[in-house]
């Protein structure tokens, strides 16, 4: 099990160089948009393919893990992509199964944004706590720095989703650190794209009862 360098520059393995890094960078927050999608259209887009949204989130599921492995098979990557990814799962395919994998079984109760109150959370967390963290650890600033940084984006999406979406407060003081724990692990058997919302969603599962 290899270990990845704390401060790497990724613009130098990026597909594109710089631009390629920001580029990946734009679609990671970009994301946000998903659960957003997903609790207040879900229904009408996967009407479109005669299915529920549920059944929908697991099609797309499929399709990229379909996707990654003909990809990895070949050895491509594309503007954005590290130059290493080309013989692993990517970032973007480790995001997409976890995205996935928290729409599908996280808590949905409620109606529109309020029945998102996990998925949104855990989903943002991601989109935004990793280039946050990702930044400051590219200018050499250090994991510590990294993970205060991490924290405080971390708290301010969770605190938010408190106020806007009625996110169990016990939740959000919990689950907001396991955040930007999940990107803590410098390994390449998993990337934090997965990592950064498995923790907090596997913690959730375990507190349901609680909440």
């Amino acid at each position: 099990m290899s270990e990845i360098p704390v401060d790497i520059d990724h613009v130098k393995h990026s597909v594109g160089g710089a631009g390629g890094h920001w580029f990946r960078r734009g679609t990671h927050i970009s994301m946000c948009i998903i659960p957003f999608a997903f609790h207040l259209w879900g229904e009408e887009i996967a009407g479109i393919v005669n299915l529920t949204p549920r059944e929908f989130v697991i099609s797309v599921l499929v399709f990229f893990v379909v996707l990654e492995a003909i990809r990895v098979k070949f050895g491509i990557v594309i503007v954005g992509q590290r130059e290493y990814e080309a013989q692993q799962i990517s970032a973007l395919g480790w995001g997409a199964f976890a995205v996935c994998l928290a729409l599908i079984i996280a808590p949905q109760e409620g109606d529109g944004l309020e029945a998102g109150k996990f998925t949104i959370p855990l989903i943002c967390g991601l989109t935004f706590v990793d280039p946050i963290m990702g930044e400051v650890k590219r200018a050499k600033k250090g994991m510590q720095a990294a993970i205060i940084a991490g924290l405080a984006v971390s708290y301010t999406v969770w605190m938010a989703s408190v106020v806007l979406f009625s996110t169990p407060f016990l939740a959000a003081v919990i689950l907001s650190p396991l955040t930007v724990a999940g990107e803590v692990p410098r390994v390449s058997w998993i990337d934090d794209n997965a990592t950064m919302i498995l923790f907090p969603l596997i913690a959730l599962l375990l507190m349901q009862p609680i909440l």
